[in-house]
């Protein structure tokens, strides 16, 4: 299983806006990857509402892992995806 630690860039963290455009992208890939605060448990990263139970904020860090065909890619566009600021289109 594949895994990255990511530290969260948006200014609200993974609420809201950035939670719903990391959940859709996570359900584009084609690994299934997980999220957890880091000493958490794994949530599907790919549903929004479980993103939400984080509790995840701006500079939290949290691990993606992920498995099957894919994986390494996978955790590379979410991870990158985390590390971005979601909320400067806003």
């Amino acid at each position: 299983m594949a895994e990255r630690t990511v530290t969260i860039a948006s200014a609200s963290g993974l609420h809201a806006r950035p939670a719903t455009i990391f959940s859709k992208a996570a359900g584009e890939q084609p690994a299934q990857v997980t999220i957890e605060k880091v000493g958490g448990n794994p949530v599907p990263a790919a549903s929004m509402l479980m993103l939400m139970t984080l509790g995840a904020g701006n500079g939290d860090q949290v691990v993606l892992r992920a498995e099957g065909a894919g994986a390494e890619e996978s955790l590379k566009a979410l991870g990158d995806l985390l590390e971005t600021d979601l909320d400067a289109d806003a």
